[in-house]
């Protein structure tokens, strides 16, 4: 307790003191605030003598030589960037000159001159570096053979109708099918689909199934299906019409959807047609198809809202695939008279042509799709049974190649 006691006398003597300080720090802020304007006044005096008399006088002249070579520098710079820029045009012009006539002898190989700062120096360098490789998408359409798009385009120039036949793949077998493929392309089909059998085609009728049955049967699998078109397309060289895969959604899983339709493309498919994938489940699959030039068609049922139906033309590529029935495929007696209501109805919500399958089994029927107003005519049925049920495959063929002729002549505008 004493350490922190003051007594009364150190108490006294420390207010004393303090007030001391306080009084003679305060007369001598009062003396600096009356000689700070003097003192200002015999500065600026100061410094006009040494003005005058020279004193100092190299050591301002030293200051503005450094201002002057620091500007000099800037200059100098800027002149010197000036001729590097108009070095680098000549070069850069030169280069691609070089680069042009080198590329024009050497397998057409394209480059892309490009500028890198290099730190040394800090100049501007140009190299060369080769353009990266064409995509599957560019490598199809150099092929010979058009996209989906173009042949409808095409077709509307002309004022003509799109004849859109179905043949399943590997019925009777793999070499019947690449004929059936090449009697189609010759009748003036404008473009083919090409069905991949498949076990449980929920999408397709009983002639249809059987033709799936027969194929599978007889040894036709994914693979050697891909292969047969490869050949058969040979790059534009064989069959011109562009071909869609019609296939179901599980075998293209099992491949895994990027390999799959990477392979399809390399064969020459110019799209594809998955009749059990709903719209919410296309949109990735339609980017990797956009990636490697197929177009993912997609199909608008009877039933299917105007809404709906107006997203599924809004997503789909290549062409709206309107099925006329609401069932499976097969023959009809007649087209269903709804057909035109149909028609009339996506055209008010897109653009896209409209191509009308399931139940078209003749040139009659052909010719009455045409006059409801739709772009193209998808006939199936017809086709498969007068190929698949022959007594001899030369008879099937016959029987097919008469029976694409007459439904080509009724898929026409008069």
């Amino acid at each position: 307790t004493q350490l922190f006691t003051t007594t009364e006398r150190e108490t006294r003597t420390y207010a004393y003191n303090n007030h001391t300080h306080r009084e003679s720090r305060d007369a001598e802020n009062t003396h600096l605030r009356c000689t700070y304007p003097f003192r200002r006044l015999l500065r600026a005096f100061y410094i006009y003598i040494k003005a005058r008399i020279g004193i100092g006088f190299s050591q301002t002249l030293s200051k503005n030589q450094i201002r002057l070579s620091a500007f000099s520098i800037q200059k100098e710079r800027e002149r010197t960037r000036k001729n590097n820029s108009s070095d680098q045009n000549m070069r850069s012009t030169s280069f691609a000159q070089t680069t042009s006539s080198t590329s024009s002898s050497s397998n057409n190989k394209s480059f892309i001159i490009t500028k890198r700062r290099h730190k040394i120096g800090g100049k501007m360098q140009t190299k060369m570096r080769p353009k990266k490789a064409a995509t599957t998408a560019s490598a199809a359409t150099s092929g010979g053979v058009q996209t989906i798009g173009e042949t409808f385009k095409k077709l509307k120039s002309e004022n003509k109708i799109a004849f859109i036949p179905f043949v399943v793949a590997g019925d009777p077998n793999l070499e019947a099918t690449a004929k059936a493929l090449k009697i189609l392309d010759a009748a003036g089909a404008d473009v083919i689909e090409l069905g991949v059998p498949y076990s449980d085609p929920l999408a397709d009728g009983p002639v249809i199934q059987a033709a799936a049955t027969r194929a599978l049967e007889n040894g036709a699998t994914l693979d050697k299906v891909i292969a047969m078109a490869k050949k058969t397309i040979d790059n534009g060289k064989g069959v011109k019409a562009p071909i869609v895969m019609f296939t179901y959604f599980n075998p293209i899983y099992q491949r895994g959807v990027e390999k799959f339709v990477q392979q399809i493309a390399d064969a020459g498919a110019r799209g594809l047609l998955i009749p059990d994938v709903p719209l919410e489940e296309t949109y990735e699959t339609s980017k990797i198809c956009s990636k490697y030039g197929i177009d993912l068609v997609l199909l608008s049922t009877p039933t299917t809202p105007t809404e709906r139906a107006r997203q599924i033309a809004l997503n789909t590529k290549g062409f709206v695939y309107l099925v006329s029935v609401t069932g499976v495929t097969g023959m009809q007696t007649n087209v269903a008279s709804r057909v035109e209501e149909l028609v009339a109805d996506l055209r008010k919500v897109t653009d896209e042509p409209i191509a009308v399958g399931f139940g078209v089994s003749n040139a009659g029927h052909a010719k009455q799709i045409v006059n409801w107003g739709a772009d193209g005519v998808i006939v199936g049925s017809a086709l498969v049974r007068a190929l698949g049920e022959a007594a001899s495959e030369e008879e099937g063929l016959k029987a097919f190649e008469e029976k694409a002729k007459e439904i080509r002549s009724g898929a026409c505008r008069d």
